[in-house]
């Protein structure tokens, strides 16, 4: 988690973004591999890679919002 504090916001918006979001046409690819993944049809190698790559940001992004709200910190 050290590495995820050392990760600025701002970078990981931009990202989230730029790779997270694209392309924007027709429609965002994150949105069509998790319509994938729902329906089950997300069975190509080249798709899983796709989710991955612009997924992760989107998922580095809530880590660190999430992290600095507190949210699962001992009290």
């Amino acid at each position: 988690m050290k590495l995820l504090d050392k990760i600025p916001l701002l970078m990981l918006a931009v990202l989230t973004l730029t790779l997270g979001l694209a392309p924007l046409a027709p429609e965002p690819h994150v949105v069509e591999k998790l319509r994938m993944l729902a329906s089950g049809t997300l069975v190509r190698p080249v798709d899983v890679f796709d989710l991955f790559m612009h997924g992760t940001p989107w998922l580095l992004l809530a880590a660190k919002l999430l992290r600095m709200a507190g949210v699962g910190k001992a009290r």
